[in-house]
């Protein structure tokens, strides 16, 4: 009886309690009579209800903005994803989805489906909720600038940056004055239109120019070091000055600005001097720890939203309030990497692709309808190039950078991206900027982003070095060179092991060389360093262990699978080792389904099965990143499955085709160099009938007869099997064991897959 005890009580409570409601209802409806009329049709008058009740949820202004962000967001991430794939920024692709879904083309071909999304009653919600992403964007953006950087490396940095702020100013007011009665809004001071024209030409975008310098691999040059410099002092001067041209724009004169200024400067001085060590001392608390609890990430949410709140009431912006919090965050790198992951994903996934549709939906390209509004846009942005690339680039080599530095530094600080839509933004909401000339210099940001890119390719194919290799270059191409990448640290230690099993006594003759790459959207310029040594520091302990001398090559990228096969192919090494992510052949059925569903949705493989290069891999048993690896790499590639081996003593080799004889290599260099035993598995007979096989198992036997052994068997036991540490197939034959399903397979111990 105890064990139904519960159902008794469930059902009793439950059907006791509903017949009381049933009851209370009926007679509740006694007590309608004469106060609701009787409907005649019953039926009819509950489906219109419904309808009608259907149709104000769909009209809700909640329901409006949750439609309008979900295709918002899936929108911004397609064009992201098609411009990361041709290589250019993100932010680009963003931006162009913004201005597709406004009135320049969907609202101009399909004018019922804008009106019904974005209804002109809801564009207020979509602006304060874009501008709370600016805010918490902001913010991640002060605490991403390197303070450090700049008192370092000032002097020349400095120079280079305020010419390329103060060159492109001028030229804008200079340009302002020929553009000023035709264009400039009704009731705008000259003053006004022409510092926003200014303030518009001198912004560059400090977190593009990072990304773009990390993943072109200068972070660590000097001329890396300059440009992020250089961008840290043009980001907060351009600030400083855009926060004092909106405090004269509202004012209305440059008199009436003061007050609004010595406001700001008391704002400033305040948060230096008063907000900043208070904050410094609760980083110096919990700065060491790995969490922060949310009392802490309260009160620095506060500061910042009070931060914001007291630039929007002084009349500066909230984004600089949300700026300046950001830049005296304490200065721990920990710390400040706690909150930006925190922040970074909601504001740049969720809110940014809001302002940028919300800057599309005010980007009316249609009304440059004409040659000479065109000619108008061309020769804005041939102002802001020439005075921020030309000025920037001048000042470089004034300061004694050479011609290419130069160059390089003038096509990097020309980049605008999103922090020059923001002023546009800020332009067009004081109404100082007419649509037409805001859409005029949103193309020029678009234009200057998308030309950095090639101007980089196209300087460094000019100055192209053609100097010939000095003899220790040619001496170390002589030498065997293994290249190692390594995604964490365990697989790195594994990788390196191996491949000092396969050099340990040629150490005069080989090359090691150990790479980490990392995202760029996942790394931050104030966190590089840090984060390098995090990389390496447990390979150089491992590779002190094996009394192994090794190279290192550190990389940010946006593609980690085509930056692998680009630095192998380019570098003249004789073999690189990766790692292998989860196999789709391991794990139960639903492993295997989900690795099918994965190939079928990724977009890399359908553009591969459009260009035909999916072909041979269609049943790569390999996760998504190793395909890539395996379909584009030119040489000769081994992929080790990790069981966490610690030694390479005993060996075994399966053999299922002709051309498995490359493994017979793999199989001397690892025993003359880590007097390893060999076991050599004939499944179909090759090495009795091959002659190359033959021959070479034969000199290996004669020359090593401890350490090989010939087994002619279609399979082998679980026994021999826990008595292995390693072992080495071919790509080939690895897919033929997939295919075979071999029970085997799930008691093998770490394998290398060699594909020549």
């Amino acid at each position: 009886m105890k064990k139904y005890k519960n159902t008794l009580f469930y059902f009793s409570v439950t059907g006791g309690f509903t017949v009381l409601i049933y009851c209370i209802l009926t007679r509740g409806k006694q007590l309608e009579k004469g106060k609701i009329a009787a409907v005649s049709d019953i039926g009819s008058s509950t489906w219109n209800d419904f309808t009608a009740s259907l149709q104000d949820n769909f009209n809700d202004p909640l329901a409006i903005l949750l439609a309008q962000i979900v295709m918002i967001i899936l929108v911004a991430r397609l064009f992201g994803w098609i411009f990361k794939k041709i290589g250019q920024p993100t932010v680009i692709g963003e931006i162009i989805a913004g201005i597709v879904l406004g009135p320049s083309l969907v609202g101009l071909y399909f004018p019922g489906f804008s009106a019904a999304l974005f209804p002109v009653e809801s564009l207020g919600n979509l602006k304060f909720l874009s501008q709370i992403g600016l805010i918490l964007f902001m913010f991640v953006i002060g605490m991403e600038l390197d303070i450090k950087v700049l008192k370092n490396k000032a002097s020349e940095a400095v120079v280079i940056s305020h010419a390329s702020i103060v060159i492109p100013f001028a030229m804008g007011i200079g340009l302002s004055y020929f553009v000023y009665n035709k264009f400039a809004p009704a009731g705008v001071e000259f003053l006004s239109f022409s510092l926003f024209m200014g303030i518009a030409m001198s912004i560059t975008a400090f977190p593009v120019l990072a990304r773009i310098v990390q993943e072109r691999g200068i972070h660590k040059t000097k001329l890396g070091a300059i440009v992020i410099t250089c961008a840290a002092a043009d980001d907060i001067t351009a600030w400083c000055l855009l926060a004092v041209v909106i405090a004269i724009v509202k004012a209305g004169n440059f008199v009436g600005s003061l007050y609004v200024i010595s406001l700001a400067i008391l704002y400033v001085l305040a948060m230096i001097f008063i907000v900043k060590p208070f904050l410094k001392r609760i980083g110096d608390l919990y700065g060491s720890k790995d969490s922060i609890g949310k009392p802490v990430m309260a009160i620095f949410f506060l500061f910042l939203i009070l931060s914001s709140y007291a630039t929007e009431v002084i009349g500066i912006h909230a984004l600089f309030g949300a700026f300046m919090m950001g830049s005296i965050m304490p200065d721990v790198s920990k710390f400040r990497m706690i909150f930006i992951d925190k922040v970074e994903d909601v504001a740049v996934i969720l809110l940014l692709p809001l302002f940028f549709v919300y800057t599309g939906l005010q980007t009316e390209i249609g009304l440059i309808n004409d040659p000479y509004l065109w000619k108008i846009t061309a020769a804005i942005i041939a102002v802001a190039v020439i005075g921020k690339f030309l000025g920037s680039a001048l000042a470089a080599k004034f300061v004694g950078q050479n011609w290419k530095d130069s160059l390089t530094i003038g096509a990097l600080m020309n980049t605008r991206g999103l922090m020059e839509l923001i002023v546009l933004n800020i332009g067009l909401e004081l109404k100082v900027l007419t649509p037409e000339v805001f859409a005029m210099m949103v193309i020029m940001a678009l234009v200057t982003t998308f030309m950095t890119g090639p101007a980089l390719d196209f300087i460094n194919f000019v100055f192209k070095s053609k100097e010939a290799p000095d003899a220790e270059e040619i001496t170390s191409q002589k030498k065997y060179r293994i290249l190692i990448s390594f995604g964490n640290n365990e697989k790195g230690k594994s990788l390196l092991r191996l491949a000092n099993s396969l050099t340990r006594k040629q150490k005069n003759s080989s090359d090691i060389t150990a790479m980490h790459l990392s995202l760029s959207d996942e790394l931050h310029s104030f966190n590089m360093e840090e984060k390098e040594k995090n990389s390496f520091d447990p390979i150089f302990e491992e590779s002190e262990q094996l009394n192994l001398e090794i190279a290192t090559v550190f990389k940010v990228t946006n593609d980690i699978e085509t930056e692998i096969v680009d630095v192998a192919n380019q570098g003249d090494y004789d073999l690189l080792l990766v790692g292998l992510g989860k196999s789709i052949f391991e794990g139960t059925l639903l492993g295997r389904v989900l690795g099918f569903t994965t190939r079928i949705i990724n977009p890399d493989r359908l553009i591969d099965k459009f260009t035909g290069k999916e072909g041979l891999f269609e049943n790569s048993p390999f996760d998504e990143r190793t395909r890539q690896i395996v379909a584009k790499t030119k040489l000769p590639l081994g992929i080790l499955i990790d069981k966490e081996f610690q030694e390479i003593d005993r060996v075994f080799i399966p053999v299922f085709k002709s051309e498995d004889s490359l493994l017979i290599d793999y199989a001397q260099k690892l025993i003359s160099n880590n007097n390893s035993k060999i076991v050599v598995l004939d499944i179909n007979g090759h090495v009795r009938t091959n002659f190359v096989i033959q021959s070479a198992v034969n000199s290996l036997e004669q020359k090593y007869p401890n350490n090989m052994e010939i087994v002619s068997e279609n399979s082998v036991d679980t026994a021999f099997l826990e008595n292995q540490d390693l072992m080495v197939i071919s790509l080939e034959g690895w897919k033929v064991l997939i295919d075979s399903d071999a029970t085997w397979l799930s008691s093998v111990p770490s394998v290398l897959i060699i594909k020549h």
